[in-house]
């Protein structure tokens, strides 16, 4: 009688398809910060994105470059010593361009995530709500910071090459940079509110542009009302309520800079508190930035 057989066992195959473990460097959480803060800077330029998102951007820098250009091929060609507008009210007369920019660029730093989903993916471990809230806003202000202070930049340099006076037109620069520093950091922190607390890009973008316009045309008219009665406490008073107004006093009472304003605040007092009241404004723009994005880790 024959023995049963075992029955042959089924073979196997290892395939070799490609993949590999990861060996290379593993960064840290302040890499990825930065990595995101350079991509937050890059991207409200367009840069990194579609050719259709480059073009209003570069549009509006290039509408705040030409007109500093401009002036200073006038004073070049003319020999003139003096600039034809100060370098601290160049930013409030093309105060337009500023405001579209920021409510522009804002939602894409800030709305665009909420959008799409992203932000539980930037939330997620290592990279804290906290640092991402500073980290985006960090990118917004030095995209503020440098659509500001490049014309004035030209106009500067301008000055120097129709060999102006080096002391005198330093002096105005640097206390114009002071300024754009801190309008920037107002501007960033308001519209960065507005941009993360909705998802429809096109809603921040109007209640930024509305919030700016309509709160600087206002402080206008009743700084020039007050002006005509002679209450100027009343004009100091409603110049607070006003990015482009709070910054001007700084610059006219602390940095010694001209005014756009009619009714410029007079007393170093009056200047700390236009200071103490933009300060507050960031920090408190600030902390409500973070608290939120904590509440959205929270989900």
């Amino acid at each position: 009688m024959a023995l049963p057989t075992e029955a042959p066992r089924p073979g196997g195959v290892i395939h070799d398809i490609g993949y590999r473990p990861y060996t290379g460097p593993r960064l840290d959480t302040d890499a990825a910060a930065r990595s995101l803060f350079v991509t937050g800077l890059l991207n409200a330029y367009g840069i990194g994105r579609s050719g259709r998102a480059k073009g209003l951007p570069m549009t509006l820098l290039a509408l705040m470059v030409v007109p500093a250009a401009i002036m200073v091929a006038v004073m070049v060609t003319l020999r003139l010593t003096e600039p034809l507008l100060n370098y601290g009210t160049y930013p409030v007369t093309l105060m337009l361009i500023i405001v579209i920019f920021v409510a522009a660029q804002a939602p894409v730093l800030f709305s665009r995530d909420l959008r799409s989903g992203a932000i539980s993916l930037y939330l997620a471990r290592p990279l804290s709500s906290t640092a991402y809230a500073l980290v985006r806003w960090a990118s917004l202000f030095v995209a503020i910071l440098l659509f500001i202070a490049l014309p004035v930049i030209v106009l500067y340099v301008g000055a120097l090459t129709a060999e102006a006076d080096i002391a005198e037109q330093s002096r105005d620069f640097f206390a114009a940079v002071v300024g754009i520093v801190l309008l920037s950091a107002v501007l960033a922190t308001l519209s960065g509110l507005v941009a993360s607390h909705t998802r429809r890009r096109g809603l921040a973008v109007g209640v930024t542009i509305i919030a700016l316009l309509v709160s600087t045309g206002v402080v206008t008219a009743v700084q020039a009302i007050t002006a005509e009665a002679g209450n100027e406490t009343a004009g100091l008073l409603a110049g607070l309520f006003s990015p482009f107004s709070l910054v001007d006093g700084v610059q006219v009472e602390l940095l010694g800079g001209q005014s756009s304003f009619q009714v410029p605040p007079d007393t170093t007092g009056w200047g700390l508190l236009y200071l103490a009241v933009s300060l507050a404004l960031v920090a408190g723009g600030l902390w409500l930035l973070v608290r939120y994005y904590r509440k959205q880790a929270g989900r």
